[in-house]
């Protein structure tokens, strides 16, 4: 009997511990379940942004306004895109304030180009120059375009000799005493756009600060000419729009809007009449003539 008693007080004593043991097991499990719960999540991995473009600025010239392919350009990796300031009466869109801003809030740099007539030949003179100065700088002002940019003046044909000597020379001259008396000398810079004999011409006389070359490469000095701030090619076969693209180097006078406000035009400069002074007599010099 004793080793009867003996015996089951034995399996007693197992059948405790393992229940005790059991519930001590219990415990740890619902211990780590709750430290599972409180602990932060694992960190979830994140992509390496992209390696930055290597090469000079790519860029477009567009005749519209650039919102309306605001979705092809997002992913198109350009760095920046040239918008146009225009005669008033255009049927076509001149930069807006809005387009600015939203080209700008996309990361893509402005360039501002005047065109005008800018393929007639007879349309260049001291006058048409000094007028469409002002006009530019009321634009640029309203579009609240930044001190020390440029705004280029296209010279959209294939201009001889006489004519860049002649006429081109006395629209820049004009474009100068226009931005002058508006007190945009200084603020905004002179850019040309053209054959490489006019961009080379202009910049040689200190007519202009920066030189776009056409992509019309039959055009006079077009082939030869290096010293081009941007230059035009074809288009790019992925974007669907109208464009040309562009390449630039150096310095090249585009903009960004910075902040979310944009300059309202100066009252004074939006009304009145342009009427420009007689232009001053500019002697050639000679070297610079037979040079092209």
């Amino acid at each position: 009997m004793m080793g009867e008693s003996a015996l089951g007080g034995g399996r007693s004593t197992e059948l405790s511990g393992g229940i005790e043991g059991m519930r001590r097991a219990g415990l740890v499990l619902l211990m780590l379940g709750l430290a599972a719960c409180s602990s932060a999540p694992p960190p979830v991995a994140q992509l390496a942004p992209p390696p930055p473009r290597i090469g000079p600025p790519q860029g477009i010239d567009i005749p519209t306004d650039a919102r309306d392919v605001s979705m092809e350009l997002k992913g198109s990796g350009l760095d920046f895109v040239a918008r146009y300031y225009r005669d008033p009466a255009s049927r076509w869109p001149t930069l807006s304030p809005a387009e600015a801003a939203s080209l700008s809030a996309s990361g893509f740099k402005i360039v501002a180009v005047w065109e005008s007539h800018s393929h007639k030949p007879d349309y260049f003179s001291y006058a048409s120059g000094f007028a469409d100065a002002v006009t530019a700088y009321r634009q640029a002002v309203a579009v609240g375009q930044p001190v020390g940019s440029a705004i280029y003046f296209a010279v959209d044909y294939n201009a001889q000799q006489p004519d860049i000597v002649g006429p081109v020379d006395q629209y820049f001259r004009g474009i100068g005493a226009g931005l002058a008396s508006v007190h945009g000398w200084g603020q905004y810079r002179i850019g040309v756009y053209g054959s490489g004999a006019v961009c080379g011409y202009l910049k040689g006389m200190r007519l202009a600060q920066y030189a776009w070359l056409s992509n019309s490469t039959a055009w006079g000095g077009s082939m030869s000419y290096d010293g081009w701030n941007i230059r035009q090619g074809s288009r790019f076969g992925e974007l669907s729009f109208n464009h040309d693209s562009d390449e630039a180097r150096e310095e090249y006078g585009g903009f960004l809007l910075r902040g979310t406000g944009v300059a309202a035009p100066q009252d004074a400069l939006v009304s009145g009449t342009v009427v420009a002074p007689p232009p001053p007599v500019q002697a050639v010099p000679a070297a610079v003539v037979s040079s092209l």
